[in-house]
């Protein structure tokens, strides 16, 4: 698969190339300032101290200058919004994640030489693809293509995992990532940074796929709700997973911030699902959207706590903290605007005493809804009394605008503090219009001859029908294949084992036969070799692995063809490569599947990660298995039995 063309002139690309130019000059400056710092430090010469500490304040202006242009990138959300001409609040998507070049030609070759034996320009081919992989993994196109394209390297990373990177020793390569918000650079040699960096992307990614849909449609809401839902699930799972990341944006802090604000725009979506598929006339439709419209202003203004706290407020660009807090105003309006719409507008003949058409059922109903409608009863006459009376439902209708026009009026302000907001036209179109609104109603229903003070209305009980569902990644739906499958499989030739060179053995045929007991596939085991007969006497031992037959490679042949091979020999004998394991263990250990490794020390994954086991079968296909999930034959597997006990998956030769 390829990523999308890198030098494509896509409103997107050019942000994104924007970033990874400042990315660099960042890193460039706290080079410097790292350097100057250093010389400030060890100089005891009063000039140098002043020369340095000039520098030093020329190096910090830039960087803070760097910093803000940075933000403002991160903050052009109207980039990634659709081009649909409805208009409609525009949602907060992530940038990725930049990272750079990684030439891994040399460190592969060399471990295949030092740790497989063997020669490593013969995997030169697989080593490329793997790292045009990962070069098309740095641009990958905005939809469900580029999701794929991650996940597939993110899957393929488990089997570079498992086949270079021991637990006790580093492949010394250094995995070089950009902060996505900051543009600070980080690096570590643990394969954990390289996971954990594809998985933010993939969450990123994510929503910047939802924050492009067509909101005004059906289908372009499901999808938003779709993408948004994922993200969540995949911020979720990297906060869950992975630890001590050297990057702020993959703290536990900020990781928690992007879960509920991905929450929160699901949410939204919800709202804006339901005003396409309830009447607007209906009175209990009217109440449902003012519940959903508290529900939104409920999660973001959880979300604006989130972003002001200690560890995030410094870190957060101040425009999403300000559009959180103003989407936060503006959804409570919302809820006050539509319950005195549902007050005012609806037929007032299904209330009145007039009305003995209307069932007792309906009566009730409504009345049920209206009792767990408000937080705290609204103060005035018993509920039956104000849901009959039109003049009392019109004072509370009233009391309900005031209060959405005066958070109209703040959430107006706060866009107004915002320079970058302020750029941001559809945003203002939306509030601009949701104001009038209100203010229109309120003019329609203020009667001249009102002396009484128009109240307090009480707040609005938050309620949501549809709750936002945090959809983890599902790993398996991309399935891959080991690039470097010819090493034989992952059971034995992987990272965390350990073998002597293997060893040439020259094979006759006895009266009985060749005297040992084989067992297994992929590779073959002995599993017993007879005293005295052919196979003790040419050096084979139990726990060896047979991996080739005559100069033909076994290292992925079933039972049946090696045994065809051995019966096809004639009175020359044959020619057997076989490899034993370094373990103190004993075969008991080497024969279980292999399971996701450690990746060294500083980003270390959780258990579940850690937990992570694949099936490899003959054809060297694979796919990435649920937690836990053994092999059968790890199950299975029993050594400590005398060559004369020949069990079912074993045969003696």
């Amino acid at each position: 698969q390829q990523g999308c063309d890198p030098f494509a002139q896509t409103q997107r690309s050019k942000l994104q190339h924007r970033r990874a130019r400042i990315n660099q000059q960042i890193n460039k400056e706290m080079r410097m300032r790292a350097g100057a710092e250093n010389l400030f430090r060890a100089t005891s010469n009063h000039k140098v101290k002043e020369t340095v500490a000039l520098e030093l304040s020329y190096v910090n202006s830039n960087l803070q200058l760097l910093k803000e242009e940075l933000e403002e990138l991160n903050s052009s959300v109207d980039v990634y919004q659709n081009d649909s001409e409805s208009i409609s609040v525009p949602m907060i998507p992530l940038g990725l994640k930049e990272t750079k070049e990684l030439d891994l030609l040399v460190p592969l070759k060399d471990l295949i030489s030092e740790h497989y034996g063997e020669e490593g320009i013969l995997f030169e081919k697989e080593i490329k693809e793997f790292m045009e992989l990962r070069q098309a993994m740095r641009t990958p196109s905005r939809n469900e293509a580029g999701l794929e394209l991650l996940m597939e390297y993110y899957n393929q990373l488990y089997f570079l995992d498992s086949r270079f990177f021991p637990p006790t020793k580093s492949l010394g390569v250094f995995f070089h990532w950009y902060d996505s918000l900051t543009g600070v650079p980080s690096h570590q040699r643990a394969l954990a940074f390289e996971k954990g960096s594809v998985l933010f992307n993939i969450g990123a990614l994510h929503t910047q796929i939802g924050a492009r849909q067509d909101r005004a449609s059906l289908p372009g809401l499901n999808q938003a709700i779709d993408a948004f839902q994922k993200a969540a699930g995949a911020f979720n799972y990297l906060k869950e997973n992975f630890s001590n990341a050297p990057s702020l944006d993959m703290s536990a802090a900020s990781l928690n911030m992007l879960v509920r604000l991905m929450v929160a725009q699901v949410q939204e979506c919800v709202f804006e699902k339901m005003t396409l598929l309830r009447a607007q006339h209906d009175f209990l439709a009217r109440l449902q959207l003012a519940q959903e419209a508290a529900r939104v202003e409920d999660v973001y203004s959880l979300v604006h706590q989130t972003m002001t706290q200690a560890h995030v407020k410094d870190y957060v660009p101040f425009s999403w903290t300000t559009m959180v807090h103003v989407k936060s105003e503006h959804f409570k309006a919302l809820s006050h605007y539509f319950a005195a719409i549902a007050l005012c507008d609806c037929p007032g003949e299904c209330y009145s005493l007039e009305a003995a058409a209307c069932s007792g059922k309906c009566w009730l109903h409504h009345e049920k809804a209206f009792i767990q409608f408000h937080v705290t009863m609204p103060e005035g006459p018993s509920l039956r009394v104000l849901l009959q009376d039109p003049e009392e439902r019109r004072k509370l209708g009233k009391a309900h605008l005031k209060k959405a026009i005066m958070k109209h009026e703040e959430a107006m302000r706060l866009h107004g503090l915002c320079k970058i907001l302020r750029k941001m036209d559809i945003l203002q179109e939306v509030l601009s219009f949701a104001h009038k609104r209100s203010l229109s109603k309120y003019s329609e229903i203020d009667h001249e001859e009102d002396f009484f003070e128009t109240g307090d209305a009480p707040d609005i009980h938050p309620k949501t029908h549809q709750k936002p569902e945090i959809k983890s990644p599902n790993f398996s739906q991309v399935k891959v294949t080991d690039l470097f499958h010819r090493l034989g499989p992952l059971s034995v030739f992987s990272a965390k084992n350990k073998w002597y060179p293997a060893r040439r053995v020259h094979l006759m045929r006895g009266e009985n036969g060749f005297g040992f007991t084989l067992r297994g596939d992929s590779p073959v085991l002995i599993a017993g070799v007879i005293p005295g007969g052919c196979a003790a006497e040419a050096g084979l031992k139990e726990g060896d692995y047979i991996i080739s037959v005559n100069g033909k490679d076994c290292k992925w042949s079933k039972h049946a063809e090696v045994v065809q091979l051995l019966k096809s020999t004639g009175e020359e004998g044959v020619e057997i490569t076989v490899i034993t394991l370094q373990s103190s263990e004993g075969p008991k250990a080497a024969d279980k599947k292999a399971a996701a490794m450690s990746s060294g020390s500083g980003m270390l994954k959780s258990n579940k990660e850690n937990s992570r086991k694949s099936l490899m079968n003959s054809k060297s296909a694979s796919t990435l298995l649920v937690w836990s999930k053994k092999s059968k034959r790890s199950k299975k597997s029993t050594y400590g039995i005398p060559f004369t006990a020949v069990g079912d998956n074993e045969a003696m030769y």
